[in-house]
Parts: C-alpha cells; structure tokens; sequence
C-alpha cells in the first residue's frame, strides 16, 4: 500500500472531532503535569506545608481526580462530552488559579488570616471536581470516532499526546518556576485549560455511537458501581494494579524532594523527569504499541509490572541524576507496554452508550494509589531524611515493585487456569 494510501486510510479511520479532542488533552494534560511536578516543593519551600502533610493534599488532589471520573463519566454519558468539556476546563481554569494565588503577594491580605491547609484542599478539591470529566470525555470520544480497524491505534495515538502533554507541560514548568516562581506555574495551567474552553466551544461536535444506543438513568449507573465492587476478581486486580502506579507517582512525590535535597538545589528536575519519561514514550510508544499487540492483556501488563519494578533498583544503587534518569526511563518501557492495552481493554468491554462509565473505572487503581501512595511518599521520606537515612525510600519502593510484579504473576497464573477449565 503506497504513503497516499496509508494517508487516506488513517484520514477516514478517524473522525475529525477525534484531532479535538485529544488536542484538548494534549493541553490538559500540559497543564496537569506542569502543576504536579513542582506540587510538592511549591507546597513546602513556598508555603510552608512539611512533607507529610504536601503528601497528604497530593493524596487527597490526586486520588479524587482519578477517583470522581466514575461520577463523571456517568454524567458525561447523560450531558454529551461537548457539555462536560465545557464543565472541566471552566472548573480547571478557576481552580488551578485559585491553587496558585495562595502564594502569591499580591492575595496576602486575602487569604492572611486563614488557615492555608485547608484553604488548599477545597480548592484542590474545586480543581479534582472539574478535571474528573476530562479523562472519560477523552476517552469516550476516542471510542466513538474510531473505526474497529483503527481503534487500538487511536488509543495508542492518544496515550502518544498524553505524554507529550507531560513532556511539555514540566519543561514549560522549569522556565516558569526558575523566573517567576512556582505559583505562576498554576497560572499558565489556569490559561491552558481557558484556551482550551474555547477550541472546545468552537470546533467540538458531538459525535453518537452507532447502532441503537440504550442510555441508562443517572440512578441506575450509580447502582452499577455498587455492583462492580462486589466483582471479587475484578476488585483483586485493579488493588494489585494500583501498587503499580504507587510506584509511579512517586516520581513525583519523593525525585523532586531528593533531588534538591540531596544532589542539586537548583537542577532542573521537571526536565529530569518529564523528558526522561514522557520523552522515551513520545519516541517509543508508537512501535511498542505494534510490537506487542499482539500480546494477551494479562500477560502485558505483567512485563510492564516486571519492568517498571527496575526504576528503584537502578536509582537505589547509587542515587544521582544519571541513574534517576536511567530508572524513570525503565519505568517508561513497562508503561508503554501495558497502559494502552489496559485502556483497549476497558474500551473492548464497555456496552454502547456506557464508554465513559467504564473508561472511568480505568482510574480507580491510580485513586487509590494516589490516596496511599503519595501521603505514603511524604511520610517515607520526611522520615528518612529525620532519621539521616535517605536511602530507606528506595528501599520501601523497591519492595512495593517486587511486591506488584509478584502479586500480578499470581493472579495471571490462577485466572488462566481458570478460563482454560
């Protein structure tokens, strides 16, 4: 087949409203990740917060994010994603300006004499509300403007832009932070999401499934998440699954803590971790995606536990920006490797009408690991740094990637015994 075929093949397996909305995701997420890598020092050197308690609002913002999707994608499902799209970036727009205005001088004689902690948390909790529709939206749309031909590679194309978002929104970060300060990171994200508010407004076109699409009440979706609770294999899994992005998220939590604590006050770590990871799979997710389609969901997500769990073992032996670099891009390989057929997976399982319901279920391990893991980070590592022993974080992540890799060969081996029985 000839380049203007393939050109005209990938052309009419999209529909064009698909280019919007994962354009619109590429700048979410550039907000998201521009925020969330400088959270944790924004938190303590600007504001005064201790590890432990940074740990518990990224816990509490992180978790209700990929948690509330649950309740968005019911919703998005009943208003349309053109109308949840409108929701989500108006809420993201005020709420990460709300986020960033705390430290800023100018709203000192505002927020002075209010207790900032919990000042924080409702507007992360504002900011987590409002972005709780973007991911199911995004993913719903991606499943309704594919063709069965084309839908593993939509996926792959959108996980492709959701690590260019976090490639970029980090660099974007460092440049702002080291110039400005870290609350003016909160600004650019606040005028990211507005601009994407109005693309949203102007160019997004609601897009119906085909075939005859029976849209269940509000009432009887919020009865289905009881009912996939009480799915004990299901439930099993996605807790094994959220040691996973435990893991993950720590690159978050304790790199940026460790490397202006113990390597270099002034390095730049959003580049460290953004480029190191999102940049190795903005380069590679693409032909991993076609080299391992062909790989049973379980048995992927396996490899990727096994090598992910790498990350900490490369970093423990001897901590510093190389080796840093090296584990984060270990990390990178096992998610490209499992995340897209995960959300493939979700997207192959869900009745019509009902995409971003389940797409929404696809977060709840990350809920839950940002819940545990990330007060969990804090926790670790203030006490590690009080003790003069900063090696125990690697210690405990090395132990909770082991855990994860074991735990996941187990489940494989009794969930294929008991589909071959």
């Amino acid at each position: 087949m000839s380049l203007s075929e393939n050109i005209s093949k990938l052309k009419s397996g999209f529909h064009s409203t698909f280019w919007v909305a994962n354009i619109m995701e590429l700048f979410e997420r550039l907000a998201y990740y521009g925020q969330q890598i400088v959270f944790m020092i924004y938190m303590r050197n600007d504001l005064g917060f201790s590890e432990v308690e940074a740990g518990q609002l990224s816990g509490l913002f992180g978790g209700l994010l990929y948690l509330l999707p649950i309740l968005g994608g019911t919703l998005a499902d009943k208003w349309g994603f053109r109308r949840a799209f409108n929701v989500a970036f108006s809420i993201l727009a005020i709420g990460y300006f709300l986020i960033g205005s705390i430290g800023m001088n100018i709203f000192h004689g505002i927020y002075g004499n209010m207790n900032q902690y919990w000042l924080m948390m409702i507007f992360l909790i504002l900011t987590a509300f409002g972005g709780s529709f973007i991911k199911p939206s995004v993913l719903g749309t991606v499943a309704v403007t594919t063709k069965e031909e084309t839908k593993s590679l939509g996926f792959a194309i959108y996980y492709w832009l959701v690590n260019a978002g976090a490639m970029i929104g980090p660099t974007i970060a460092y440049f702002v932070r080291d110039s400005l300060g870290n609350q003016f990171v909160y600004v650019v994200s606040s005028v990211s999401c507005l601009a994407m508010l109005i693309v949203n407004i102007l160019l997004y076109k609601e897009v119906k499934p085909e075939g005859n699409v029976v849209t269940e009440s509000l009432l009887k979706k919020i009865e289905n998440l009881f009912i996939v609770v009480t799915n004990f294999k299901f439930m099993i899994f996605l807790l094994i699954y959220s040691l996973y992005w435990i893991i993950f998220w720590q690159e978050f939590i304790i790199v940026p803590y460790y490397i202006t604590d113990y390597i270099d006050a002034n390095a730049p770590y959003e580049i460290v971790q953004s480029w190191s990871g999102a940049g190795a799979i903005i380069l590679l997710q693409i032909p991993v995606n076609l080299l391992t389609k062909k790989i049973e969901t379980h048995k992927a997500i396996l490899i990727g536990f096994v090598i992910s769990s790498l990350i900490w073992i490369i970093i423990g032996i001897y901590p510093s920006i190389p080796t840093i670099v090296a584990g984060i891009v270990a990390f990178a390989i096992g998610e490209m490797i499992q995340a897209p057929r995960y959300y493939q997976y979700i997207s192959e399982i869900a009745p019509a009408g009902q995409q971003g319901l389940y797409q929404g279920y696809a977060f709840l391990p990350i809920a839950i690991a940002r819940f545990v893991g990330d007060p969990f980070g804090g926790w670790i590592y203030q006490t590690s740094k009080a003790a003069g022993k900063p090696e125990m974080v690697w210690y405990a992540m090395i132990g909770i990637g082991v855990l994860a890799a074991v735990l996941m060969w187990i489940y494989n081996y009794f969930v294929t015994k008991t589909e071959s029985a």
